[in-house]
């Protein structure tokens, strides 16, 4: 009687194996089950004096039965009679009395096989059937209601198409969980959208949920701010598709990943089981590729691409999802890795290069055009969703995205880092910095239930922090130093990055909420066991690399031979309180080896400590060289002398103390393969006679007792074994970041382990989440830059930053200026626009939350598809999946004709 699966009603083949039956035979009494019964065939209401009647009973003890039934969601109750008396009948499964057992958290602990229940309903009675489900979704389910600001201009929508519609229907209005995301938490398969206050009842259904201590009542401007939030966090509005076009009984914000309705048409490629009647549409001229409506695309319709055409003229054309229309469907259609496929993030045939070569992949297109309109503080915003460090990179960044900058095979390419620096200067006024909203996703904070631990005040530490602060956790970072920022205080030197720049973004995350606790040591001053003990649910290890390797020769113990890194950090503790002078003080000359950017840090800071002369030294050519090429300049603008292909042989001593040190000549850095393998000519040497020797050749792991009690294994150079993706170690709570988890690397590549690994430890708190299924992998490819017709562009020159008067040599303070504002906007005119973003029309389910992210008016939906604004209920579904079938299998055999 009560299966939504046809083919087993009609041929009454249910048998005590299929789902309905061990589902309702775990949670109803045999007398229940009779009782229910009486409901019939035919989904109708009836009055508890009617029920009674029926089963020769009392009214009361009808009621008895009727009230656990509602309790435990087999039976619903509503209003629809001229008298608004409580009446019942028994629901479909889905949506319906499977969601409704889900609610009930006290039945779902006695059964938790209920989750597999609710799982089963919304695919097993689709198989063999999806393919034949017309537009409107034919009462199967749910339907997709845009986002309301995105059609308001639309002048052919219809009522059924607003939220405010079916909103202002209404006079009662409740909350409750979302069974999607209980469900899918329960089975192990969570997608990292936690479950919470997500699901809108209506009418006589809000009624009934409070009734059954599942909801609670709201206003309707809870409701709204309910939608609203959804709508940031990238939830999609759906409305119960049923009961016809008159009726709903829910609006839910569904959470892609995990959302049955929206699963179930990704499953079987069959979007018309819930899109709207909208589609996305964009305008490539004003698209700059950001790929922000891509990261919220809930099924992978938008994508990025690139908007110049080929050296042959032609266009770039993209493909379109097959739909079952006109083509045989079964398995071999279907797309059993929706989750994952939806996001991909950019086509095989690629987008910007900037942003594929971008660690963090920023949406450098979109922030230059920002910079070009004048957009300062919404650039910032745009920045910081990737990054919330922007000052820091624009004052030391190795600037990748120019490096690949499809401009460059012009002329040169843009000076994003300089137009990021000026956007960035906002972060140095305190008025004037951006601090995001901190919310879970359904609002307010997790709580101390739920403390995330950050060790280690670095760039990757901080990230982690700014990222979980922002989806509402509690963030301690413990740092053993007496300040925070890692190698960016201590090591990177005040003429590279003023102190200021750090400490003002820093600030930005103490305003979010973050608290700092410097000069505490984990492994000496608590343990990681002690803080689990505290209620710490999830670690972040991001040390860095705090210690510097020798060279392996002798005399290197000699007094006088000190390691890069330990140098720099002298010098940072004992700057003046203005920042522009040292302490330190090397007597004589200074011999550096290596040839690094830490290496020319070290190098530049000798210079201003010694009145001796500076010679640096390294085993590659000036072209091998892993040192930025303007680094290496200003270095041998200030007087260093730069010796490429000799490597240290021997440091020459006197009682004890340095007097030179002994190179030979490198032959060979790498092997065949590309392996680090240096060879030497030992008879081709060079003395170097200086005081002091400062050794750049690389850094170390100062693990002290941080991991004593745990699982975490070492690897190559003592750097942390973790997984790729997940960034997970050996011990399941504890995860892995920045130069300590892959060796020494950038600011920028530890600003995006940051986030990878905050998104980790946020599903790994929660039970139920995989820290894999529908994960955001970032990954995108770079365009064929050798294969594009240039259009007119602006041939105005690179723009370059001018310098402050004065003595590099003299002073700590960086003396480069930013752009000015008239440059800023002239080096932004000139970027090339390489990437846009392509909707895949036949994906897309018109939820409009990619308008919800463009800042450049670029996406908008259009009712491409009015048929699907047809509502039906579901009791009268046969007639339109048959007509539709028909027609369907018509021009599958034209087809093959």
């Amino acid at each position: 009687m009560i299966t939504d699966r046809y083919a087993v009603k009609l041929t009454h083949s249910m048998d005590t194996s299929d789902p309905e039956y061990w589902a309702l035979d775990s949670v109803l009494t045999k007398e229940e089950a009779k009782f229910m019964l009486s409901f019939g065939k035919i989904r109708k209401p009836y009055r508890v004096e009617e029920l009674a009647k029926k089963n020769n009973i009392t009214v009361e003890h009808a009621k008895e039965l009727i009230d656990h039934l509602c309790w435990i969601g087999v039976v619903e109750m509503n209003r629809e009679n001229p008298e608004k008396e409580k009446q019942y009948n028994v629901p479909i499964f889905v949506p319906g009395s499977a969601e409704f057992m889900m609610m009930n958290d006290r039945l779902t602990d006695e059964h938790p096989h209920l989750a597999s229940f609710f799982n089963l309903m919304t695919q097993v009675p689709l198989e063999g059937m999806t393919e034949n489900i017309p537009l409107g979704g034919a009462g199967v389910g749910m339907h997709v209601i845009p986002v309301e600001k995105a059609i308001e201009t639309e002048s052919r929508s219809v009522s059924v198409e607003h939220i405010s519609h079916w909103l202002n229907k209404y006079d009662k209005y409740a909350v409750g969980i979302c069974t999607c995301r209980k469900q899918q938490t329960m089975r192990g398969e969570g997608s990292g959208e936690i479950g919470g206050e997500f699901c809108i009842s209506v009418g006589d259904m809000a009624e009934f949920m409070v009734d059954r201590e599942c909801s609670r009542y709201i206003t309707y401007e809870e409701a709204l701010e309910i939608l609203d939030r959804s709508e940031k966090h990238g939830f999609v509005h759906q409305i119960t598709n049923v009961d016809g076009s008159d009726k709903i009984v829910a609006i839910c914000n569904c959470a892609p990943g995990v959302c049955n309705a929206l699963r179930t048409s990704q499953l079987y490629n069959t979007p018309n089981l819930s899109r709207s009647a909208y589609r996305a549409h964009v305008d490539r001229e004003k698209c700059v590729a950001c790929g922000k409506c891509v990261e919220v695309c809930p099924v992978g319709a938008a994508k990025l691409g690139q908007k110049l055409c080929r050296k042959d003229g032609s266009e770039v054309s993209y493909p379109l999802s097959e739909l079952p229309d006109a083509v045989k469907w079964g398995p071999e259609k279907w797309n059993p890795d929706y989750r994952d496929t939806a996001k991909i993030n950019c086509y095989d045939s690629g987008t910007a290069p900037c942003k594929t070569n971008c660690p963090a992949h920023l949406a450098v297109q979109g922030y230059v055009k920002m910079a070009s309109e004048g957009r300062y503080m919404e650039a910032l915003r745009l920045i910081k969703q990737d990054n919330p460090f922007p000052a820091v990179c624009g004052a030391i960044c190795n600037r990748r995205c120019e490096d690949a900058c499809t401009r460059g095979s012009v002329d040169q390419p843009i000076a994003i880092d300089e137009i990021k620096k000026f956007i960035a200067a906002r972060e140095l006024e305190a008025d004037q910095r951006f601090i995001p909203v901190c919310e879970k996703d359904d609002g307010g904070m997790w709580g101390p239930k739920y403390k995330m631990a950050v060790i280690g005040a670095g760039p990757a530490g901080m990230t982690a922090a700014y990222y979980l602060r922002t989806r509402g956790y509690d963030v301690t970072v413990f740092e053993k130093d007496e300040r925070p920022g890692g190698m960016l205080m201590n090591g990177v030197p005040n003429f590279r990055l003023e102190k200021d720049v750090l400490e003002a973004e820093i600030e930005v995350l103490r305003t979010m909420g973050v608290e700092f606790r410097c000069g505490v040591e984990v492994g000496k001053d608590v343990t990681i066991p002690e803080l689990r003990e505290q209620g710490y649910k999830a670690f972040y290890l991001s040390i860095g690399l705090q210690g510097g390797r020798k060279a392996g020769v002798p005399g290197e113990d000699a007094e006088g031979v000190e390691s890069g890194v330990a140098f720099l950090k002298r010098v940072a503790s004992g700057m003046s309180a203005d920042g522009a002078e040292a302490a330190v003080k090397l007597p004589g000359d200074v011999v550096v080896v290596g040839g690094g950017n830490v290496a020319v840090d070290v190098a530049r800071t000798a210079a201003r400590c010694t009145s001796g002369r500076v010679t640096m030294l390294c085993l590659e050519s000036a072209e091998e060289m892993p040192a930025a090429r303007d680094e290496v300049e200003d270095a041998e603008s200030e007087g260093i002398v730069v010796k490429n292909g000799w490597g240290p042989k021997e440091v020459l001593t006197e009682n004890g103390r340095v007097t030179g040190i002994v190179f030979k000549r490198c032959t060979q850095v790498k092997d065949a393969e590309g392996r680090f393998q240096p060879q030497y000519d030992e008879n081709d040497t060079i003395a170097v006679p200086c005081s002091t020797v400062l050794q750049a050749i690389g850094q170390s792991a100062e693990w002290g007792a941080l991991l004593e009690g745990t699982k975490v294994e070492l690897g190559r150079g003592a750097t942390v074994v973790h997984d790729p993706v997940t960034f997970q170690t050996g011990e399941p709570d504890i995860f892995v970041g920045g130069d300590i988890g892959h060796g020494a690397r950038f600011a920028i590549d530890a600003i995006a382990d940051g986030k990878k690994g905050a998104e980790s430890m946020h599903r790994f708190v929660h039970p139920g989440q995989s820290l894999t299924i529908g994960r955001d992998r970032r990954e995108f490819i770079q365009l064929d830059k050798e294969n594009i017709a240039l259009p007119d562009y602006d041939r105005t020159a690179r723009q370059a930053p001018g310098h402050k008067a004065g003595d590099p040599k003299g002073t700590f303070h960086d003396l480069r200026l930013p752009l000015t504002e008239e440059q800023i906007r002239a080096e932004a005119n000139r970027c090339l626009g390489c990437g846009a973003t392509t909707v895949d029309l036949n994906r897309c389910i018109g939820c409009g939350l990619c308008t919800t992210r463009c800042e450049f008016d670029a996406i908008h939906l259009t009712r491409d598809l009015p048929e699907a604004s047809n509502m039906i209920a579901c009791d009268n579904k046969i007639g339109p999946v048959a007509k539709y079938a028909a027609k369907r299998q018509i021009k599958i055999l034209l087809n093959k004709k």
